[in-house]
């Protein structure tokens, strides 16, 4: 088989079968569109499966370390999402019955880790109370900041919900998230507040929750116009983040983790914020406890040698 056939019916299995998003589909097409480019380059005319091999591959990951990133080399964590993606390709080729290399020799890099960004309670006030609600502007952004820290959710999920889709009585609604996972979010009694006067403020018929000011003439946009994008909510977090002097360069996601530390520090079980969060897996879940495991401080005054006569 065709390497280009391959991956296309691949991809189509990814949409079709897995109900994978647009932007996975997307993705995986990059990734696995940037090796056979390689091979193309590397003087294979037409690529097929079989040229998926260690010694093309081990080619294309020096290939790739020696790309540019956007600061230097590109980055490990990078390299590893074409691993990632030939491998799974890889699997889906053994599952329809056709003969290639085994996944497993194709080892993804070992990314350093990195510390989890979020902020504490003081923090998190004094970003709250940067937007003015006397304005339109600053009401919806205030909005904006108070349901991110209240839900934990992704930008994506933030920008994508609709006006009718929030129910303020019960402060809860529902919302399919990362890999077509569906969970039930729930609003604290602020956010609820806040986004009540927010929907009184509009005098719009627009669909989509939090819409975007100025620009284009209003009257004539169409609802996906005037919807907020990821983009603009990572700017106006930042600008209130400058705002706000924080010591630390938080965006939407540092307020998604700021949730789950705020409820895993009050006596929350992981197993509560996992499905909270809507993570697949409660190993993702896991990265949170390191910093919010007060017992260890517990143990660490209480036994070592340092702390005792004090």
């Amino acid at each position: 088989m065709k390497l280009h056939e391959g991956v296309t019916s691949f991809l189509e299995y990814l949409e079709v079968e897995r109900n994978s998003s647009k932007l996975t589909v997307r993705n995986y097409r990059h990734y696995l569109n940037g090796f056979e480019r390689f091979l193309i380059e590397s003087g294979i005319e037409t690529p097929e499966i079989g040229d998926i091999n260690m010694n093309n591959i081990r080619n294309f990951r020096l290939h790739l370390s020696r790309q540019p990133g956007t600061k230097g080399m590109m980055k490990s964590v990078t390299q590893g999402y074409y691993a990632i993606a030939i491998r799974s390709f890889l699997k889906w080729l053994i599952k329809n019955d056709y003969s290639v290399m085994a996944p497993e020799k194709i080892e993804v890099p070992k990314n350093k880790d990195h510390s989890l960004k979020f902020l504490d309670n003081d923090q998190i006030k004094r970003l709250l109370s940067q937007p003015l609600t006397s304005t339109k502007v600053g009401l919806r952004d205030r909005a904006i900041l108070e349901l991110l820290f209240s839900t934990g959710l992704r930008v994506s999920e933030l920008v994508s919900l609709n006006c009718n889709q929030i129910n303020l009585k019960l402060r809860e609604f529902g919302i399919v998230g990362k890999g077509g996972k569906s969970r039930v979010v729930f609003i604290s009694h602020q956010a609820a507040e806040l986004l009540n006067k927010y929907l009184k403020s509009r005098m719009d018929n627009f669909k989509p929750l939090f819409i975007r000011y100025g620009g284009k003439n209003e009257i004539a946009s169409s609802d996906s116009e005037m919807r907020l994008t990821p983009r603009s909510v990572q700017r106006l977090v930042k600008h209130y983040v400058v705002s706000a002097k924080l010591p630390v360069d938080a965006t939407p996601h540092t307020l998604r983790h700021s949730m789950a530390t705020d409820l895993l520090r009050a006596g929350a079980d992981l197993r509560s914020v996992q499905e909270l969060l809507g993570h697949a897996n409660i190993a993702t879940t896991q990265i949170y406890t390191h910093i919010t495991d007060s017992r260890l401080r517990e143990v660490h005054d209480k036994f070592h040698s340092g702390n005792r006569d004090r």
